[in-house]
């Protein structure tokens, strides 16, 4: 079956041919400055024509944001047509183009399924603290929070870039830099997007081609009050007047600002002075809230094409340990590749150009969905239990002798579910900046290494922003302190356990995904929780068996006894959808 992405913009509409068993487009092409209309398609099947592109089986769109509602690929129905335009307000100026695009396609190829792809999708699982604004409750229940942009480019860049450096994504910090008209810096912390610039709406972050970027939330009203302008007035200028056309007096092309600031125009250099500090300061803030930082990546049209850009933004990021080689960085635009290192020897951070390919992840998401699809049906009469994992440790030997005495060695309680592992006798305090938790259990049998698992509120109460992780990803985990009859330890290995489903091959088999991937999940209960990003372990050593910590299991309104370190809860689990993801960590848990 072959896929037609469609991407609709403000000011082109791209499309392309894919093929979903090769990521090699049959073809692809840009139809500049369109009115996105009947004439717009016409074309579209011109140029199909004229290539000899076969039959089309599915089509996929690009939409800018799916609001609060649609964080994922979805099949396009009534329903998804109403969710984009209620985020129409939130991206005013694509999401109304995109649904233009939607509906006449859907018109001229009715008997077709279509797929709407979201910009926002990537950002999803973005945490808490870096999702919430700090406004009164009944605007956050309204919606109000961080979605972020650019997903596509942002979830390509972290796979260009895994493939490149020949290492797994969840052993990368990536800072994405896609710059273009519309710009923004997204933090990839193993894997998943943490943070990323746009906020609510495209305006926020970077200093783009005709908007404003991070701005004093003071500043409409005094120019309301100043110039007597109204919200219409004022919301149209920053998205459209304002930027390097705003800074440089010139417009919002960088080609054009780059040769009038070689020939000395004063406004030209502040625009790109003031536009590649934001982008610096973004990669610096990023690296700290990741603790570090393996690579930064640029894409777009200006961060693909520009190494003067490239070059200003990474000026006086020597601190970070990143080296620019200067003949890499100017010869890419004319190499061809699609993904380069522009990083000298010596530097400590991989420094890559990659170009853009939002078509192809268009239409594998597109593929994805309609996979899931597929296997909806038989997926509705498989189910498992469900256990609840409170709080426990992992612990070396060591760690063991350390805590009990020397020679000590684990007694066992009782076996868990999970063959191979049991409750051991033993308990310990966890120890942290605010608070502490007594009687936490040891699991057994011992590990390489320490890993100390509790819910976000027990995280809270220990004062420690711990993780969100699978069991073996410790990685920049939280130090805590452990308390035994026979002394203390300090040590690494904090997380939040992420949910996840245990199961077989045979029993991935039946659901058609493969480990390392994530399904969604509801349970059985009078809430009708449904479950998103649970990922699955697949082991045929294995139980099949879902787990929640205690917080997900409150949420849910579920119990145990509220003292078994895996306490199965009398609730059946039921699998929803199925999705693919490359980024989920192992772990032996």
């Amino acid at each position: 079956m072959h896929i037609l992405s469609l991407n609709a913009g403000s000011a082109t509409l791209k499309f392309g041919v894919f093929d979903p068993a090769s990521s090699t487009p049959l073809m692809e092409s840009t139809i500049d400055h369109p009115a996105v209309d009947a004439a717009a398609f016409d074309e579209i099947e011109r140029r199909m024509r004229d290539a000899g592109m076969p039959a089309i089986g599915v089509i996929g769109h690009r939409v800018a944001h799916g609001g609060p509602r649609l964080s994922e690929a979805v099949l396009v129905d009534a329903d998804t047509e109403r969710e984009i335009e209620r985020a129409a307000p939130l991206a005013p100026q694509h999401n109304p183009v995109a649904l233009t695009g939607i509906r006449l396609a859907r018109e001229r190829w009715p008997d077709l399924p279509h797929v709407a792809v979201f910009d926002t999708a990537f950002h999803a699982g973005m945490p808490e603290q870096a999702m919430a604004y700090a406004v009164p409750q009944a605007w956050r229940d309204a919606g109000v929070r961080r979605y972020g942009f650019h997903g596509l480019s942002h979830q390509h860049v972290l796979e260009a870039v895994s493939g490149l450096l020949e290492r797994a994504p969840e052993q990368l910090r990536i800072v994405s830099c896609h710059l273009g008209n519309g710009a923004s810096v997204c933090a990839i912390d193993r894997g998943r997007s943490v943070d990323t610039s746009m906020g609510m709406t495209a305006l926020e972050g970077l200093v783009m081609g005709t908007r404003s970027g991070d701005l004093d939330p003071g500043v409409p009203g005094f120019v309301a009050r100043a110039l007597g302008l109204d919200p219409v007035q004022i919301e149209a200028a920053l998205y459209h007047d304002s930027g390097l056309k705003a800074l440089s007096g010139i417009g919002p092309d960088l080609r054009e600002i780059e040769a009038r600031a070689r020939q000395g125009h004063a406004g030209a250099r502040t625009a790109l002075q003031v536009h590649a500090y934001r982008v610096r300061k973004y990669i610096g803030a990023y690296a700290a809230a990741m603790g570090g930082c393996d690579a930064i990546a640029f894409t777009g049209g200006a961060g693909e094409n520009s190494p003067a850009l490239r070059r200003r933004i990474l000026e006086g990021l020597e601190f970070l340990g990143v080296r620019l080689d200067e003949d890499r960085n100017e010869s890419f635009g004319a190499s061809g590749a699609v993904v380069a290192e522009l990083q000298a020897p010596r530097s400590q951070v991989a420094v890559l150009a990659v170009r853009a390919r939002e078509q192809w992840i268009i239409a594998r998401e597109t593929a994805v969905v309609l996979r899931r699809v597929e296997r909806a049906a038989p997926q509705q009469d498989l189910s498992m239990p469900v256990a609840i994992s409170a709080h426990h440790v992992h612990l070396t030997q060591g760690a063991v002798e350390a805590l009990f005495g020397a020679g000590h060695a684990l007694r066992v309680l009782h076996p868990l579910s999970q063959p191979g592992f049991f409750a051991a006798d033993e308990t310990v305090a966890v120890i942290g900046e605010r608070g502490r938790l007594e009687r936490v259990r040891v699991v057994g049998p011992c590990r390489a290494a320490n890993q100390i698992e509790v819910s976000r509120t027990e995280a809270i109460r220990l004062g420690i922003e711990a993780p969100l992780r699978l069991s073996g990803d410790l990685a920049g985990s939280a130090e805590v302190t452990l308390e035994g009859p026979a002394g203390t330890l300090r040590s690494a290995g904090l997380i939040v356990a992420h949910r996840h489903l245990h199961l077989t091959s045979a029993d991935a088999r039946r659901l058609g995904v493969e480990d390392r991937g994530e399904i969604e999940v509801a349970l059985d209960t009078p809430r009708g929780t449904v479950l998103r990003h649970v990922a699955l372990r697949v082991d045929d050593g294995a139980v099949l068996e879902l787990h929640l910590d205690t917080d997900e299991a409150n949420a849910a309104g579920l119990s145990g006894s509220g003292e078994g370190v895996l306490e199965r809860c009398g609730c059946l689990a039921r699998v929803c959808a199925g999705a693919d993801m490359n980024h989920a960590s192992r772990g032996a848990h």
